[in-house]
């Protein structure tokens, strides 16, 4: 009997207990799960709160952080206790506790209330690492190999040129130590440039590759007189190193560290790259005993050195390895060291050692042949089916010592080559280091014996960045070019920046850059992507005139103009209504301004933008001054046209930047700049006889800005004649084709939009897809690069209007979500979801034969405005009902074709007769 009643009680007790109906979880701290080094001395927190499964209007009403320097303490955290803060911020939270010191380690916690004020559990235990914060507390020096100089390998005089001398072979450094103690943690900060590897103790350390990420690393004094002279004069300078948790690496006794090191974009030897030096190093372990005491192992003049088996690494040309002069165990304690050389000591960058809280490149995917085809004795060619880039690697392969295989990468740009020579003796295997390729087939010289499919496989390489993203029609040409753009993407993001082409050029363009990124950030996680890349542009900007290049980190060959700098203005606010980041904008308002100021040199009295900046002859020079880019045919845009329109689009997003700083007087100067730019605009551009702004986009551009409503009838009759002369075809350069779309759909055109998209001639996306594209291209034809991203800017049309999910810029970062499917009748069925700041969003919808269906999904502590395509609201249900009868919906009104309703969070079924 008692023990029934204290089951009675029990169950009472229990059923007194409420606990929230979201929990937190996907915690972050400065964008990153778990960051092994963080050097803000706030670090911003963010998680995402998920509901139990059916709910529905769910919201955090409060939250709590606990943070503590070790794991164990957080139930009695040393470091921060929040407290109960009432607040829905669950993205950006800063760090608010004890002033952190370098090399502290944090863990944290958070839990949240519910809309109905009940307490989550805590969340799973997150960490972050700090950093070396202060100069004094780097005591490791720079090294490199002694039989390499201070000075750069000299470039070549020409585009496709090699240089006369290639480098000597990549260094190996290695030095050994003691450890004579129990070993209570151990980290290790360090970088090197161009590319370093980490060893302990004969293991490579992390799965990192090509790091540190590219940067601004140092001054260099020729820019001025390079063919597009920059003034070197730039706000920033950095180079970032890494922190690895080493613990396990070392061993009781005696132990070595060692590293190798490859040119990279330090020692490029480029036409259109500038160098800084030859390869160097940097490396601090520290290693804590149970005992409390401390052993500091450095990189200084105590560190010897030899040259490896990798007898050539060139980012531009490529790498070759011979086997034979591999030391086995160099990085290993037993080592027999007593041939090699003393290291020399070398400058120090001028660039400030930052933190590497950037995701790095990283082996991404593993590929299998597709086909493999002999081609002659020994020769074979091997298909992957996509083009990457990477490297090939080949496992567990014999052939006598001194054997030699070349492997040629085939794209239609020159990506550098590769060969191997084996040791002999025992299966080999290899991949590169120190150089990416671009290819989808292979061509192997020299093979020896018959080629196996186990043996090879492509290895796709890129900076570290999440799918974030799913779309889908029932059109197949829209699904192919989602996938070819997305392939293009990656092909192109190394070192935490995306280029133009990932083989001939390999630069940072900030227009490319620009008017990609909001394609990027619907379909991938790239918060911490752009959040170190648009550092690189600030830190790009001229302290002196505001001018932003057309590359960041800068590379000489970077040609470009208005719309390239523009980014410095763009990405940000872009970002911020995409991700709901205020600091994103915070941190790059004063160089918005000095951009806008920048501009303002080159708008006439009229409000005309013309850049005429020139080279160095004192003329204008075409390759800082370009307007539109890569129009289908000859005709193209005016360039003033171009500029005009994008100091129009600087000075507005600047003033409502201002306007989010608080900064009333400083909006209403820009918004004035940019009133006067748009006036202006349609005051030179308009043919009053024709009534257009003109094909190739002055149309599209006009209407983005948006036309007179007296001129509008005439500019919409003209816009439909440009596509009737193009036979509905768009005709538009890399910016153009990024509104070219959604202007047409915004303008009752969604049709002829959605026929423009799903061209297969040429110009179109579908002519690239049926020439069997695996990426988007740089041109409309066959000419330049077929692996270029920028035109990609133009697709989210398929997720915005088509699809229908798009943010809402007075509730950004998806806190308000506008779900406005439009469909046509070629497509039965559209999906897209993306995970925003506050969970999975996203939006399915399908004809049925005398229905229409829509299912959408709203994160916790988000809401939605609902268009549903429909003209009678009686004609709506909801999970089979009246959307009346629930509270979490409410009608707002109905529009054209539409019944608009407002959704808290949840999911919900809709349905239309």
């Amino acid at each position: 009997m008692k023990m029934k009643w204290a089951l009675l009680l029990l169950f009472n007790l229990c059923s007194l207990l409420v606990y929230a109906n979201i929990t937190p979880q996907k915690l972050t701290c400065e964008y990153l799960k778990n960051p092994d080094v963080v050097d803000v001395i706030h670090p911003r927190l963010s998680w995402i709160n998920i509901a139990d499964e059916g709910e529905r209007g769910q919201f955090q009403t409060a939250w709590q952080i606990r943070v503590a320097s070790t794991k164990e303490g957080l139930n009695n955290p040393d470091l921060w206790d929040s407290g109960k803060i009432n607040s829905e911020a669950s993205y950006r939270v800063s760090y608010q506790g004890k002033t952190l010191i370098s090399r502290q380690d944090c863990w944290w916690q958070v839990r949240v209330w519910d809309k109905n004020g009940e307490v989550s559990d805590w969340s799973e235990a997150a960490y972050w690492r700090m950093g070396l914060l202060q100069r004094e507390d780097w005591k490791a020096k720079w090294i490199g190999a002694p039989w390499q100089g201070e000075e750069a390998l000299p470039k070549p005089s020409n585009p496709n040129g090699k240089p006369e001398k290639m480098p000597p072979p990549a260094p190996l450094l290695r030095k050994t130590f003691s450890v004579q103690k129990e070993i209570k943690k151990a980290v290790v900060y360090t970088t090197g440039l161009g590319y370093f590897e980490l060893y302990l103790n004969g293991e490579k350390v992390g799965d990192d590759v090509l790091i540190p990420n590219q940067t601004n690393y140092a001054k260099r004094p020729n820019l001025i007189n390079e063919n597009i002279p920059l003034e070197d004069n730039f706000k920033e300078y950095k180079v970032m190193y890494l922190a690895y948790d080493v613990k396990d690496y070392l061993e009781n006794g005696e132990n070595a560290i060692g590293s190798i090191l490859g040119n990279g974009f330090y020692n490029p030897a480029k036409y259109w790259a500038g160098a800084y030096g030859t390869p160097r190093f940097l490396g601090q372990l520290h290693i804590t005993y149970t005992d409390g005491s401390e052993a500091v192992i450095v990189s200084d003049e105590s560190w010897i050195a030899a040259k490896s088996p990798i007898l050539m690494d060139m980012v531009y040309y490529g790498e070759h390895y011979d086997a034979r002069e591999e030391k086995t165990g160099w990085s290993t304690a037993g080592y027999n060291d007593v041939n090699w050389e003393k290291v020399a000591l070398r400058k120090a960058p001028e660039g400030k050692l930052v933190a590497h809280t950037a995701h790095t490149d990283k082996v991404m995917e593993s590929l299998e042949p597709v086909s493999i085809k002999k081609t002659g004795k020994g020769s074979y060619l091997v298909d992957f089916g996509v083009e990457i880039s990477g490297w090939l690697r080949f496992n567990n392969v014999e052939a006598p010592a001194g054997h030699k295989v070349e492997f040629v990468y085939k794209s239609n740009i020159y990506s550098g080559d590769n060969s191997y020579i084996f040791k002999g003796g025992k299966p080999e295997s290899y991949a590169a280091r120190f150089n990416w390729f671009v290819f989808k087939e292979v061509e192997i010289k020299n093979w020896p014996g018959k080629l196996k499919p186990e043996q090879i496989r492509a290895e796709a390489v890129n900076t570290y960045i999440e799918e974030s993203a799913t779309f889908e029609t029932s059109n197949k040409l829209l699904n192919g070019l989602n996938k070819i753009w997305r392939r293009s993407q990656l092909d192109n993001m190394h070192g935490g920046i995306a280029s133009d082409c990932p083989h001939r050029e390999r630069s940072p363009y900030t227009g490319d850059g620009q008017v990609t990124c909001i394609t990027v950030m619907h379909n991938y996680n790239a918060r911490n992507f752009y959040h170190k890349w648009v550092q690189d542009m600030l830190g790009a900007q001229n302290v002196t005139t505001g001018y932003v290049p057309n590359g960041a980190p800068w590379q000489p060959g970077c040609g470009g103009g208005v719309a390239w700098g523009a980014a410095i203005n763009i990405i940000p606010w872009e970002y911020y209504l995409h991700y709901g980041s205020v600091d994103m904008l915070q941190d790059n308002y004063e160089g918005m301004k000095e951009y806008i100021r920048y501009m303002q040199t080159w708008v006439d009295e009229a409000g005309i933008m013309y850049s005429q900046g020139t080279g160095k002859n004192g003329k204008p020079l075409r390759w800082v001054n370009l307007g539109e880019w890569c129009t289908p045919g000859e005709q193209q845009v005016p360039d003033d046209m171009v500029h005009t329109f994008y100091f129009w689009r600087c000075a507005d997003f600047t003033s409502q930047t201002a306007t989010i700083m608080g900064n009333e007087m400083e909006a209403e100067y820009y918004r004035s700049l940019a009133d006067k730019a748009k006036s202006a605009f349609h005051n030179k551009f308009y043919d009053e006889v024709k009534g257009t702004y003109g094909a190739n986009g002055g149309n599209i551009f006009a209407l983005k800005m948006g036309v007179p409503q007296e001129r509008y009838d005439q500019v919409i009759a003209s816009l439909k004649a440009d596509l009737k002369a193009a036979d509905g075809h768009l005709d538009t350069g890399i910016f153009g084709t990024q509104f070219f779309f959604e202007v047409l759909t915004e303008n009752g055109l969604h049709q002829e939009a959605y026929e423009a998209i799903s061209k297969t001639d040429y110009p179109s996306f579908g002519y690239w897809l049926a020439d069997g594209a695996t990426t988007s291209r740089e041109h409309w034809n066959e000419d330049g690069s077929h692996n270029h991203p920028m035109f990609g800017a133009g697709i989210v049309w398929m997720y915005r209007k088509l699809a229908g999910m798009e943010i809402d810029p007075e509730n950004p970062g998806y806190k308000n979500i506008r779900f406005k499917p439009q469909p046509v009748n070629e497509i039965t069925f559209a999906k897209y979801e993306n995970e925003t700041s506050f969970g999975k969003a996203g939006i399915y919808w399908k004809t049925e034969k005398e229905a229409f269906v829509m299912d959408v999904t709203v994160p916790v502590g988000s809401t939605a405005t609902v268009y549903v395509p429909i003209k009678n609201k009686s004609d709506v249900l909801e999970n089979g009902k009246s959307p009346d009868t629930d509270e979490n919906i409410s009608y707002i009104k109905s529009e054209v074709d539409y019944q608009v309703y407002s959704v808290k969070s949840g999911n919900y079924h809709f349905q239309s007769k």
